[in-house]
């Protein structure tokens, strides 16, 4: 337990590192896209057009789509940060429909993923305007194998219970952060390293959560703010 603890701090450590370092390269200074919002929670939760939002944008879901959102909590305002083109969004996930519903797999630590394993959510859940500010759907120009490939590639790292990437680290797989999950679940279907491309930061090799979508093989299907 205090090696988790430990680790989330190095984590977060890290993350700040990032953004001083990124906040500090921009030519002016953006506003944040996650705050801390206590009473906002609740009016989000009990808002019906966002529950509307959401109920119009889950027949739109197909597998293989990357689906973001923007969480409402510190450490989401930090992940956001380590975006450097756009910072909307701060967690990501792939979507596999099963049985005529879409589910999210997503790589996640912290409270709510305690045992810090790939997680299956269904999309309702995953957009929740409870624990988000808003959410973005976009789909790859994949073909119908490599989305079959890459639904594949999915459940087998799901199943092999593949762990949260506490150290960011994208040299190894055992281990994957929320982005890298995506990263390479697409590599390995497409077989194609250069899909998406990570970027060099810091040294090291690093892929953003808006590297998934702002490249040509990605197009935006919606992107919802709650109300």
């Amino acid at each position: 337990m205090k090696r988790d603890i430990l680790h989330i701090w190095q984590m977060l450590a890290m993350c700040c590192l990032f953004a001083v370092v990124l906040w500090s390269c921009e030519n002016s200074v953006a506003k944040p896209t996650a705050v801390m919002s206590i009473n906002g929670t609740q009016e989000r939760s009990s808002n019906p057009w966002n529950k509307k939002e959401i109920d119009a944008c889950l027949p739109l879901l197909k597998t293989g789509d990357l689906v973001l959102r923007t969480g409402i909590d510190v450490s989401s305002l930090i992940f956001s940060r380590m975006n450097q083109t756009d910072k909307t969004y701060s967690h990501c996930g792939l979507v596999v429909v099963e049985n005529g519903y879409p589910f999210v797999y997503h790589s996640i630590g912290g409270e709510d993923n305690p045992d810090a394993c790939l997680r299956r959510d269904s999309a309702s859940y995953f957009f929740s305007p409870k624990t988000n500010f808003g959410f973005g759907i976009a789909r790859y120009d994949m073909s119908v194998g490599q989305i079959e490939s890459l639904k594949n590639v999915v459940g087998h790292f799901y199943r092999e219970k593949r762990k949260f990437d506490l150290d960011f680290d994208l040299k190894t797989d055992d281990k994957l952060y929320c982005a890298e999950f995506v990263y390479k679940a697409i590599d390995m279907a497409t077989k194609d390293t250069t899909y998406i491309k990570a970027i060099s930061f810091l040294g090291r090799s690093y892929v953003g959560v808006d590297n998934l979508f702002i490249n040509p093989h990605a197009h935006m299907i919606c992107r919802v703010k709650f109300k």
